[in-house]
């Protein structure tokens, strides 16, 4: 895809969405408009934490407040995940329900962050937001399928969803970041504004489709194939694997750009490729679905990762480092849409909410444990690169191998 292609879907997805939040009216641009508000919101409080835990305190005291959040993003899923599956299956109408929560709950915990900025009550809150993050993020997976009409749109509806995803992310940072370096405002007004945000969801989110509207269409009939629990897990581990990369690779840049003194455009620079690494891939998703079925999406995916990371260790450089960035960029959104898919093809709906809920608490999980061991271990920027790259790799073949014994029997 050349960048006019690319910048032209991009321009199109922009105006539809655009279309959509002044008049929606499809099951799937209601749901949009809801995912845009909700990713807004979500960025806003990333960019507040982010100037509160890491760039605003010394390197050692910043890796002490690091490491006690991700631990405290581990815990809710361990809690919630249980209950969270069968809730989401129990009735399809408690779909939007939850949807609505996560987001009504945001606003209350953006408003208390807000006044505990400083406090150590902004961990416990913190955590609470992570859980409604969560609980929206599985509730939306599981709404997907019924807003399309056959499950060869599956994969162009996630990757839309992901799509709006990344330039939503990057134009709600804009406002963020410029609150974040005005003195007498900050990290405080970043989540009052985060509060507003999540308000306008919850309205939004109101306005989702009712159950008879999306689960319950006589038209709706799905002919892809019979659950099959092997190849699920074995996919799982594959996304795994990309989703632990990007924990891992997030933190190991930081920490070591930030202990090189790197200058702010270096940041940017990484940021940059991470973000355009992820729309690349999900603009690609849907072409690569019409030549490769989902598994061998994300053997792609894992392929991307594990030859640009044995490169950057090879070579060096902060060029190589970005392009790094991007590469697991690409391949955490490429996996993601496949991954996802595969899920709503061969998972029955009525068992969507369990699966989504179970296999998003594992990613979350092996996304704290590669994000700790940066923190943990200091380890060289090369050395990483190298790292992720031998693991992508043996994740790869072990894959390629697990699939064909699967075929086989």
């Amino acid at each position: 895809m050349g960048v006019g292609t690319a910048w032209a879907r991009i321009r199109k997805l922009t105006a539809e969405s655009a279309s959509e939040l002044r008049h929606p009216t499809t099951p799937f641009g209601r749901l949009a408009v809801t995912h845009i508000l909700m990713i807004s919101g979500d960025t806003l409080v990333t960019i507040a934490l982010a100037g509160t835990l890491f760039f605003s305190i010394s390197t050692h005291a910043a890796k002490g407040q690091v490491a006690l959040y991700l631990l405290l993003t581990m815990a809710p899923f361990a809690v919630v995940a249980p209950a969270l599956g069968p809730l989401l299956d129990r009735s399809r109408g408690a779909r939007r329900a939850l949807i609505m929560t996560s987001s009504a709950g945001r606003v209350v915990l953006c408003l208390l962050m807000a006044r505990d900025v400083h406090s150590l009550l902004l961990f416990p809150e913190a955590f609470g937001v992570l859980v409604f993050s969560k609980l929206y993020l599985v509730s939306k997976a599981a709404v997907v399928p019924a807003t399309v009409t056959n499950e060869d749109e599956l994969v162009g509806a996630n990757s839309r969803l992901a799509v709006l995803a990344a330039i939503t992310g990057f134009v709600a940072s804009l406002p963020a970041v410029v609150i974040l370096k005005i003195g007498f405002l900050g990290a405080p007004w970043v989540l009052r504004l985060d509060a507003a945000v999540f308000l306008v969801a919850t309205v939004s989110a109101v306005r989702l489709p009712k159950a008879a509207e999306t689960f319950e269409r006589p038209d709706r009939r799905w002919r892809g194939p019979p659950v099959r629990v092997p190849s699920t897990r074995a996919a799982a581990t594959a996304m795994a694997v990309l989703r632990g990369g990007m924990g891992f690779l997030t933190f190991l840049l930081a920490f070591s750009l930030r202990n090189e003194h790197a200058p702010a455009w270096e940041f940017g620079l990484v940021l940059v490729a991470s973000v355009v690494g992820g729309l690349v891939g999900n603009l690609l998703a849907p072409r690569l679905r019409r030549i490769l079925v989902e598994e061998q999406i994300l053997l792609v995916a894992l392929g991307v990762v594990a030859v640009v990371g044995i490169l950057t260790a090879v070579l060096g450089g902060r060029l190589l480092e970005a392009g790094l960035a991007a590469a697991v960029g690409f391949g955490f959104a490429t996996g993601k849409v496949g991954f996802d898919t595969l899920v709503q093809r061969d998972t029955p709906e009525a068992d969507q909410g369990r699966a989504f809920a179970r296999f998003e608490t594992r990613f979350q999980l092996v996304w704290v444990i590669g994000g700790l061991i940066p923190v943990a271990t200091s380890l060289p920027g090369r050395a990483g690169a190298l790292v992720l790259g031998i693991v992508a790799a043996a994740a790869a073949i072990s894959y390629a191998l697990g699939r064909r014994a699967l075929a086989a029997e």
